[in-house]
């Protein structure tokens, strides 16, 4: 009896106890509008103690309004955390001790973050956060997708708003184990999902029939192989990853598109000639907005990329942000080289990274407007560029990229571009260069005016003549900061008698690379997966038949 006694009056101290503490709190309202209009916006709030650095998590005053929290912890690198609350366009209040607090807000791209401020003392206080647009994309008809995330339906409308990400293909089906297909796997989303559009408002939508191979265990035993995603399809996928084919003709009849996902996976490049994809992650969900986390992982890059003597990093393309990048780039310039017209895309993961929702994000050109119908038909077609944060707008003689070029004799292309950037400090720059078959053939450059963190829109006129065929695309990198870029979709160019031959240390690297994989999987993966390796390599062998 007297245990019992004791632990009732020690329940009782404690609610006594939490009552004190929940009586010393004092509430903080926020309303967080559109500088220039006035008119509440959503958006993403950091919200931290100074003293203590403990994160807080705001709710909605109106019981119509939302707040989610988002808390990822890396699990690759601890210090990378993402802990956010996603708002709706509504007022909110946190309920905080008294001490000085920063606040920290952003909405996508298209605004400048705001930090603020603020001292809670003994009566409740009122924030004002006013976001100022430095650009208007839809305006320009751009629309931005996150075409790789993991986010939970429930939660998508929130952050689809508060980032204002257009479009957003989640992994609704996601297998980790050769054989178990898709639709069958204990890691998919739960809930009943149509082959239908789901409308957030005229301009934002989700699709649900996106599915991601993410091979980890093959054969039996863990056995990494690597993913590839498809989205925009029609019905579940109820088949196992081998044969490719299988899986690459379905998704192709559906009408959905094939994202190579990540370019260093073991069999990424590998097996490109008998999947073939036609998307290429170049802003992926290993770009976050947090310190770089997933260092020294699955296939270093080769040596002829160059990276440590082009200071970037130690050469094996993986132990910094920038290097990353980098190999992701010249990955994505050799594909191009050998034939695949890969177009760019972008995703973050969000759901499962430190990393919200669009911060790697697609812009694609909607002529007449947006839907998103005409969204995926440009991201298929290559009306796109792909961004962590600048922009790049341009026609190649008065076509969006994805045009096509064809001419007898060697051809001017000139380039009207439109590029800005939100600055990471006053001595930032961004430069522009036009890449033709891989290298760089012409370069321009867009200063920070200083005013508000933003470029601001700078028009550029860049004229490059093109003497043999192959592809043509602008590449935007922020200087100073080393971390944030875009990359236009490839214009396509061909000159009579001038064909597109890849480089022969290109093509000796997918041969090889080809080569490791067959050996690295034999007597793990079955007789028609390893024929379709070998099928594979029977094509790399014949376009490095052309190389130069």
């Amino acid at each position: 009896m007297t245990t019992l006694l004791h632990r009732a009056a020690l329940s009782l101290l404690a609610a006594l106890a939490t009552c004190r503490a929940a009586a010393q709190t004092v509430p903080v309202y926020g309303d967080i509008t559109d500088a220039a209009t006035g008119k509440p916006v959503a958006a993403r709030l950091y919200l931290r103690g100074d003293a203590d650095g403990k994160w807080h998590f705001p709710k909605s005053v109106p019981p119509f309004g939302s707040a989610v929290r988002y808390e990822k912890r890396s699990g690759f690198n601890t210090n990378a955390t993402e802990y956010h609350t996603t708002l709706s366009a509504h007022q909110w209040v946190a309920e905080l001790p008294p001490g000085r607090y920063t606040a920290v807000v952003e909405r996508g791209k298209e605004y400048l973050p705001l930090t603020n401020q603020f001292t809670v003392a003994a009566k409740p206080v009122e924030v004002k956060l006013p976001l100022k647009r430095w650009v208007n994309m839809a305006e320009r008809g751009w629309f931005s997708g996150d075409a790789h995330n993991h986010r939970a339906p429930a939660e998508l409308e929130s952050a689809m708003l508060a980032e204002d990400v257009n479009v957003a293909l989640p992994m609704i089906d996601w297998t980790t184990v050769d054989t178990v297909p898709p639709a069958l796997s204990d890691k998919n989303m739960k809930g009943s999902f149509s082959a239908r559009p789901v409308v957030v408002d005229p301009t934002h939508v989700w699709y649900s029939r996106n599915t991601e191979y993410e091979i980890f265990r093959s054969g039996g035993k863990q056995h990494t192989l690597g993913a590839f995603l498809i989205v925009g399809h029609k019905e579940r996928f109820d088949i196992p990853v081998f044969p490719l084919r299988r899986v690459s003709e379905r998704a192709h009849a559906e009408g959905g598109l094939i994202d190579l996902e990540k370019h260093n996976w073991p069999w990424s490049v590998a097996i490109v000639p008998v999947l073939k994809p036609d998307l290429f992650e170049l802003a992926n969900n290993h770009h976050w907005r947090v310190e770089f986390g997933v260092r020294n992982w699955a296939v270093p890059a080769p040596a002829w990329m160059n990276f440590a003597a082009k200071g970037l990093g130690n050469g094996s393309g993986t132990d910094t942000e920038l290097a990353w990048t980098h190999y992701g780039f010249e990955t994505y310039y050799a594909l191009l080289n050998c034939g695949f017209r890969l177009k760019p895309t972008a995703g973050t993961a969000n759901g499962v990274h430190p990393v919200p929702l669009g911060f790697s994000r697609v812009y694609v050109h909607c002529e007449g407007g947006f839907s998103y119908e005409k969204w995926m038909k440009g991201l298929g077609e290559g009306r796109s560029f792909v961004t962590t944060g600048p922009m790049v707008m341009a026609k190649a003689n008065g076509k969006h990229a994805g045009a096509e070029f064809k001419s007898k004799s060697p051809i001017e292309l000139t380039f009207e571009v439109e590029g800005g950037f939100m600055a990471a400090s006053p001595a930032s720059f961004l430069n522009i260069a036009v890449i033709h078959n891989g290298r760089a053939v012409a370069n321009a450059t867009a200063a920070s005016t200083g005013e508000g963190g933003a470029s601001g829109l700078q028009r550029l006129t860049i004229k490059v003549p093109v003497a043999e065929s192959g592809w043509v695309a602008l590449r935007t990198e922020e200087f100073c900061a080393g971390r944030y870029f875009a990359h236009t979709a490839p214009w396509w160019v061909e000159i009579e008698g001038k064909p597109l031959r890849p480089r022969r240390e290109q093509a000796d690297w997918f041969v090889q690379r080809t080569e490791e994989e067959i050996t690295r999987n034999t007597g793990v993966l079955p007789a028609e997966a390893m024929a379709e390796f070998h099928e594979a390599l029977a094509a790399w062998k014949k376009i490095q038949a052309t190389a130069r």
